[in-house]
């Protein structure tokens, strides 16, 4: 029966394994993208540089359990001390926060998915976005706290933001009410569950969102694209943190992936760009020309744009991954903030016009 087991369990493993030997080639979708301006990163960038290297030095010494949680204890500080305008509420169910602005419509409401490798990061750890959120889309967010692994399963956590996404489409911060207007957004993990929530509302049939803004997103866990490896040494964020890992042959990569997720790392609930992208709401795509995760954004938005679904794609110079969380201090986050905050009105517009396509 030991024997039977094993076997089986090797069947398990090889046949998906042989699936994914058999990818599509999405390198048609590589083609250089302009930047947004070519001007060298700011002064304050150096802040960042440094605040981002104070990940090792709060991690160093630490291994396994006391390792993750001393990340999620930094991530989480990065709140620490930001004047906030916005009132955070906690709610237990669903598990998250309100974040919500002086003068904000609570029947806008906004899904944040919040970024951190599906391992770290909580609605804490990114109220510098959901407060800068909350007052440009004159919106209530919702920062959805989803379970994370290792405790819990990566299906979990995808369950816990469709869950989020359902209950905020008949609740309020204040009372059970239909949401007039909707968005989703999320970073880098979080933008990648942001994308996949997109398609499976589609699918589900479930009212879609009015659109969506994915922060440096992970669309594509097979790490085929040319950036994955090519920008270890410029992506000062991911670099130290998954750059053996994209060194790693891929058929090696695409078991641990499929250990540690237990889905096919071509699964489009994993992988949203292996998935069918037409049929969806506009998106905003922002990303740094210089991290490793450049080109899953880039092959997003080709493939996106190529299915006719509404996409904008802004590449950023020499930028941090998620620069975004650290406004106010960084300039380039105050312009890409500008970016969304002209997306979000133009989605305003397009509704008070009648020209949305039907959701």
């Amino acid at each position: 029966m030991a024997v039977l087991f094993v076997v089986l369990a090797g069947i398990g493993v090889v046949l998906p394994l042989w699936r994914l030997s058999r990818l599509e080639d999405l390198s048609g979708l590589d083609s250089p993208t302009p930047l947004v301006h070519h001007r060298a990163p700011s002064e304050e960038n150096s802040r960042v540089l440094a605040l981002i290297d104070q990940v090792s030095e709060v991690t160093d010494g630490h291994h396994g359990k006391a390792r993750l949680r001393a990340l999620r204890r930094y991530m989480d500080s990065l709140s620490d001390g930001l004047e906030l305008a916005s009132a955070c509420r906690i709610v237990q169910e669903p598990q998250g926060e309100w974040v919500i602005a002086p003068g904000a419509d609570t029947r806008r409401r906004v899904l944040y998915i919040h970024g951190g490798g599906w391992t770290a990061g909580s609605p804490r750890s990114h109220r510098a976005i959901t407060d800068r959120l909350s007052h440009l889309a004159r919106a209530a967010v919702f920062a959805v706290d989803y379970r994370l692994m290792p405790e819990h399963r990566f299906m979990d956590g995808v369950d816990d933001c469709r869950e989020a996404y359902r209950w905020l489409l008949a609740h309020g911060p204040d009372e059970a009410a239909p949401a007039a207007f909707m968005l989703v957004a999320g970073d880098s993990a979080g933008g990648g569950h942001t994308l996949a929530l997109l398609a499976w509302l589609r699918d589900s049939g479930l009212r879609q969102a009015d659109g969506a803004v994915a922060f440096a997103p992970s669309t594509d866990l097979t790490l085929t694209a040319p950036s994955n490896r090519a920008n270890i040494a410029t992506d000062a964020m991911l670099g130290p943190m998954f750059g053996r890992l994209a060194r790693l042959p891929r058929p090696l990569v695409w078991w641990m992936v499929l250990l540690v997720f237990r889905v096919s790392p071509a699964n489009p609930t994993l992988s949203p760009l292996r998935g069918n992208l037409a049929g969806l709401p506009p998106v905003l795509i922002q990303a740094s020309s210089t991290e490793m995760l450049r080109d899953n954004a880039c092959r997003y938005a080709a493939k996106t744009r190529a299915a006719g679904s509404p996409v904008t794609l802004q590449l950023w110079p020499g930028m941090v991954h998620v620069w975004q969380m650290f406004t106010p201090l960084l300039p380039e986050a105050e312009e890409a903030f500008t970016e969304v905050a002209a997306f979000i009105n133009a989605l305003d517009e397009d509704e008070g016009e009648g020209n949305a396509e039907p959701r």
